[in-house]
This record gives structure tokens, sequence and C-alpha cells, in this order.
């Protein structure tokens, strides 16, 4: 059996308790890095499980001397988890278009007594992406930050500079197929929220904060993206309600 999923301790996410009325857009500065772990584990269903999940794919998926690229990797939990389960020989490349998220990621992978070869760099993904010898890409709840207008042009990118065979992990926010259910499953979601001790307040400050800055795409519409630039297989290995997990194939 595989050891406990591996995630950096950080502060309780109390970021939205106080009203602020107005809410500037959501960014993830100095703040939200400080309590990131604890709000994206309240915040996102199974995140936990998600990233078990992504470190078996990856298990069976990365070759001797691959290289996964983290697109958005924040604090470093995904790296922290493949690091326990990938030959030494993979190399880590991760990207964020956040200073203080890709310094608190630095310091988790040291803590942690990560050794292998490591490249952390500042990266803008609505400007594109630098690769090369990708055997694995992650993004992890990362292309619903991407500006619509350049979503396609990021993905068909990625797929560009992939190896034969290479993956691409896409955890995302969704919206339902249809209205009646995007309602429903936006109110369980809520619910979820609220059993990890988030106030009514503190939810709708986020909503708002994040209204411009999230835009979440169909799960139909995130698979015939992967289908139009060329992946092979394309296949979900995670949902619930308006949260899945996909995985894409050269």
């Amino acid at each position: 059996m595989q050891d406990e999923v591996k995630q950096p301790k950080s502060g309780k996410d109390e970021v939205f308790t106080t009203n602020k009325s107005g809410a500037k857009d959501f960014k993830f500065n100095s703040q939200v890095v400080s309590v990131f772990d604890d709000m994206v584990t309240r915040s996102v269903p199974f995140y936990i499980e998600s990233q078990r999940m992504m470190t078996e794919l990856a298990r069976d998926i990365v070759p001797e001397g691959g290289v996964v690229y983290d697109l958005g990797c924040s604090t470093g939990t995904t790296f922290l988890n493949l690091d326990r389960v990938l030959p030494q020989s993979v190399k880590f490349v991760g990207i964020d278009n956040s200073q203080a998220m890709l310094d608190q990621c630095e310091i988790n992978l040291k803590e942690a007594g990560v050794t292998r070869e490591i490249e952390l760099r500042y990266g803008d993904l609505d400007k594109g992406v630098d690769m090369s010898d990708a055997s694995l890409v992650v993004l992890c709840l990362t292309l619903q930050f991407v500006r619509p207008l350049y979503r396609e042009r990021l993905v068909k990118s990625i797929f560009e500079q992939m190896n034969d065979n290479g993956a691409v992990f896409l955890v995302e926010k969704v919206l339902g197929e249809s209205s009646m259910f995007n309602r429903l499953f936006i109110d369980y979601y809520y619910d979820f929220k609220r059993r990890n001790d988030y106030s009514d307040m503190e939810i709708a400050q986020k909503r708002e904060a994040l209204e411009n800055v999230l835009i979440p795409y169909k799960l139909d519409e995130n698979r015939e993206l992967l289908k139009a630039v060329g992946f092979r297989y394309v296949d979900v290995f995670f949902k619930w309600y308006n949260f899945t997990g996909v995985v894409a194939v050269k």
C-alpha cells in the first residue's frame, strides 16, 4: 500500500471571514499562500483523493528519465506525492504565476527532503509555456484560471511539446451539462463548504472574488478541447458533481 498522501501544513483559511464590500478579484498573494493548503482541502471535494489518484496514474505513465511539468504548481503538493513513487531520474519542473507560491513550494520541497532535480520558474500561462521532453503535464485546478481566449492555444502548445505517449492530468471545477444540474451541483458544493466550516458570508465573498478570475468549462468542453488538439485517449478518472479529473494521452 502507498503511504498516506502528503500535503504541506498551512494556517487556517480566514481570508474572507471579515465583511469586505466590493471584494477585489481573487489573487494568489502572500495572504492566500499562507493558508492555501487548508483552503484547497476545505474548498475542493476529495482533493487529497485526487492527489492520490494522480500519483497512481503517474507511476504507470512516467518513464525513467522523464520530465514532469506541474503548471500552477502552487505549494508543491503534487510534487511531494509524485516524489514518493517516481524514479529519481525523473525531473520536476514547476511553473506558477505567483512568486509567493514558488517561494513556498521551494521551502516545502526542501523541508520534505526532496533531492531529485527540480526547476521552479515564474510563468504566465495566458502567454503560453515553454517545455521540452515532457512525459507528464499536470494542470491541477489551473486551466480554469487561464483566460478562455488563450486556453486552446495553451493546450495545443502543451500537446506539441510533449513526448509521444505523454499524458496530461486535468483537474478542474466544471459547469453542469445542463442548467438544472448546474444549479443543483452548485448547491451541493456550497453545502460541502458549509460542512467544512465556511460561513455563508465567506462563501459569498469568495464567489464574488472569483467571478471574473475562475471561469469553468463543462466537462464535455474540456474533453473536446483535449481531443481537438490531438490527444488520442481522453478519459475521466474522477467526478464529484462540479469537480472532475481527466487524463489524456498523446
